[in-house]
């Protein structure tokens, strides 16, 4: 045990709300420009400080440090852009009607809790956090139990940037606890990151309430491999999207549609690439893959693994669990696995790839959509029309075309289906927590 922490006390967590929401009247009058500043300083803090912030999530949740660090800055590229970006996204927008003026204004709606998960500690919270704070907006953030020093940190990041007290803050909650800062009438929105069970838990507390929420759920992303791919260059990227985070993200690449006629030469490629990357100490800087967040999390992993055998899928790599101290688990690839088993039905959240052969293109976008989720999605192709056309068939939040899926500031991120609504980043993200409002003048 690296150190513990107690759950916020009631009394504590009223005083909290009551300064978060004081803090956000004033914060929303300063100028944009003002606003944008602080999130700029924001930025420097995080490049600052990103190795001993990537030791942090090392410790707590098994991110390798190389991993760590591209996190941080990455957070401090959110904070940079909407400094850069807020004041044109918040701008008042004229619409014409019959009014002599008439305009549409983004005010900032108050304070919005962040329940967000332990796979990307920072960035996850900061991809809320950047475009809620230049809107006006104050946050609360309900972290995940297993990453309580990640939350701690990035609470002191804004007073250190300049922002005002209490505007951001880390509370340590119970999920029953939650549903209580969710109904208090000073929280003006709820954010969650997570599982569609949580996601629809939530929902429904919001709903309950007439709360706004914005949900980004889970994924099982389709990697679509057409007949005409640069099967070195998918094969690669297919082992990079897979195990990136040691396969703990939502959008990492999890079932690989291989159009029949190029499937042996992918596999055997993929496979290739699987198996030489480098599983180890997190805190080891050439590792590539770490351990899982926690033993449950590899239990129900092998689980999904075993399960999807039983039904017929075969084994080609990994499938074992390791003997030895912590919650690795190997890069592993399934074939044969269709419809009805866990490695296609579910999210698989750890380094287990299902490789899928189609007849066709056609027969490749049927499979990609036969799923509950609908997060992300990359499609490989010679020809980049072709591929565009076949982005438009996925059902997705976002397609990429001959490119691994990520999250990216400048672009909207989110999904449908059961992978939820709404969207984070660009001007989408940041237009998600304000009240959209005509003025109209005679």
């Amino acid at each position: 045990m690296l150190e513990t922490f107690q759950e916020t006390a009631p009394d504590a967590l009223a005083r909290m709300l009551e300064r978060a929401d004081a803090a956000s009247h004033e914060w929303r009058r300063w100028p944009v420009a003002e606003r944008a500043e602080r999130l700029r300083a924001a930025g420097r803090v995080l490049r600052e400080r990103k190795d001993a912030y990537a030791r942090t999530m090392a410790l707590e949740m098994g991110k390798p440090l190389a991993q760590g660090v591209g996190e941080a800055e990455k957070c401090a590229w959110a904070c940079d852009y909407y400094a850069d970006h807020g004041a044109a996204f918040l701008a008042d927008e004229p619409h014409p009607s019959d009014a002599s003026r008439s305009y549409v204004r983004f005010e900032a709606l108050g304070p919005v809790l962040a329940i967000m998960p332990w796979n990307f500690p920072f960035w996850q919270v900061f991809r809320f956090a950047a475009p809620a704070l230049v809107a006006g907006n104050a946050g609360i953030l309900k972290h995940a139990p297993n990453v309580p020093r990640c939350a701690v940190e990035i609470e002191n990041v804004f007073p250190e940037a300049g922002f005002p007290d209490g505007l951001f803050r880390t509370v340590f909650l119970s999920n029953e606890a939650a549903g209580s800062v969710i109904a208090d009438r000073r929280v003006r929105a709820v954010t969650l990151t997570g599982s569609d069970r949580a996601g629809s838990q939530v929902a429904e507390q919001a709903g309950r309430h007439l709360k706004k929420t914005v949900l980004e759920l889970g994924g099982s992303d389709p990697f679509i491999v057409l007949d005409d791919a640069d099967l070195e260059l998918a094969a690669h990227t297919a082992a990079e999207a897979r195990l990136i985070n040691s396969g703990q993200s939502c959008i990492a690449a999890k079932r690989f549609i291989v159009v029949e006629r190029v499937a042996d030469r992918f596999l055997e490629r993929f496979t290739s690439a699987m198996r030489a990357r480098k599983v180890g100490d997190p805190l080891d800087p050439t590792t590539q893959v770490g351990p899982q967040a926690r033993p449950d999390l590899r239990e129900n992993l092998h689980r999904q693994v075993q399960e999807s055998v039983k039904r017929g899928a075969r084994l080609v790599l990994g499938g074992e669990v390791p003997a030895g101290r912590g919650a690795f688990y190997p890069p592993t690839v399934l074939v044969a696995v269709e419809p009805g088993m866990p490695a296609f039905d579910q999210e698989t959240f750890g380094p287990v790839a299902a490789v899928i052969r189609a007849k066709d293109e056609a027969d490749a976008i049927r499979l990609a959509n036969a799923s509950p989720y609908g997060l992300g999605a990359s499609v490989w192709t010679a020809d980049s029309q072709r591929g565009e056309r076949v982005a438009r068939e996925i059902e997705a939040g976002s397609v990429f075309v001959n490119g691994l899926v990520k999250s990216d500031p400048r672009l909207p991120f989110g999904g449908v289906k059961r992978s939820g609504y709404g969207r984070e980043l660009s001007e989408y993200g940041l237009r998600e927590f304000v009240n959209v409002k005509t003025v109209w003048v005679a």
